[in-house]
């Protein structure tokens, strides 16, 4: 089972952060955690007058400072009112070490964020301060989409629909796991879905589209055989879990099944840090928290 004590939940104050908040207490108030709320102001670049062409950090004044906490005062209002025990820091630095080290100290057990910023550069800041928590976070990151398409309920557990593709990575096998025990406190059906990446059959030549069909046949019926053994004879109980095999992208895949069956949490696994495996997260899992309408909850393995 899932323990959830500390909720991390980073803001910039945009009204995606405040998104954040609202999940982040409803998942508060359901696993009774206490949250964190950090702001970490990025240190201004200059060049100094005797090198131009060289940046230097300008340190932050005591105006930002008293005024950004003032500001991380409001945002945390709403919390303190519901009675959740509510920690805030205000940093300054580089965004993503700065939370990756109070992530540690902590220690968190979730960090929840939006997806977006406000807009402009800060839009491109934060989701570029998103994607690369999702890649470097040793933690689960819970990303927030821009709008819900529906309040998360605050006296029983939030998700009773949930999503896992699994593609029998390390990864995927991970966040599985996550899956079941979330599904298994929620009392939520879960569906596990893996996706195989098929061409069209319009591109195949006549005499092949037969023999290509037969084989699709044969590795549909394997990956669903490999989905049904992922499940544990205690799931069966409690989840109700599907399994689903389709063809065809896995990023549209995913959003076009979650949106279709109301999906209100999707389970992801990351990959590491390398460059392979970057070209396989970008093309993948950040179009999922980028496009989804529900949460996304990702979780790196190794």
């Amino acid at each position: 089972m899932i323990q959830i004590k500390k909720i991390l939940c980073p803001t910039d104050f945009s009204e995606f952060s405040h998104h954040a908040l609202d999940v982040s207490l409803v998942l508060a108030k359901w696993y009774r955690s206490e949250v964190a709320v950090v702001h970490v102001i990025p240190k201004v670049l200059m060049p100094p007058q005797e090198f131009p062409y060289v940046q230097a950090p300008v340190a932050v004044g005591t105006e930002e400072r008293e005024r950004a906490f003032a500001e991380l005062g409001q945002f945390v209002h709403k919390a303190r009112e519901s009675g959740i025990t509510t920690e805030v820091v205000l940093e300054d630095g580089d965004p993503v070490p700065v939370i990756l080290e109070f992530t540690k100290k902590l220690p968190a057990d979730l960090i929840v964020l939006g997806s977006h910023g406000r807009s402009g550069v800060d839009r491109l800041l934060l989701g570029s301060v998103t994607e690369k928590l999702l890649r470097k976070s040793t933690v689960p990151v819970l990303t927030v989409p821009r709008a819900l398409t529906a309040s998360l309920p605050a006296s029983e557990p939030p998700f009773k629909k949930i999503l896992c593709p699994v593609d029998f990575s390390p990864p995927s096998l991970r966040a599985l796991e996550f899956a079941f025990s979330l599904a298994e406190e929620a009392d939520a059906r879960l569906t596990l879905m893996n996706v195989l990446e098929w061409g069209p059959d319009s591109d195949l030549p006549d005499n092949m589209r037969a023999v290509v069909g037969e084989y699709r046949k044969i590795q549909e019926k394997e990956a669903r055989e490999r989905l049904q053994k992922l499940v544990p004879e205690n799931a069966r109980q409690f989840c109700d879990p599907e399994v689903v095999v389709v063809s065809g992208r896995p990023s549209r895949e995913i959003l076009d099944f979650a949106s279709a069956h109301a999906v209100q949490l999707i389970v992801m696994g990351v990959h590491g840090r390398g460059a392979l495996n970057l070209i396989v997260y970008g093309s993948q899992t950040q179009h999922v928290v980028r496009e989804a309408a529900c949460p996304v909850l990702t979780i790196r393995s190794g």
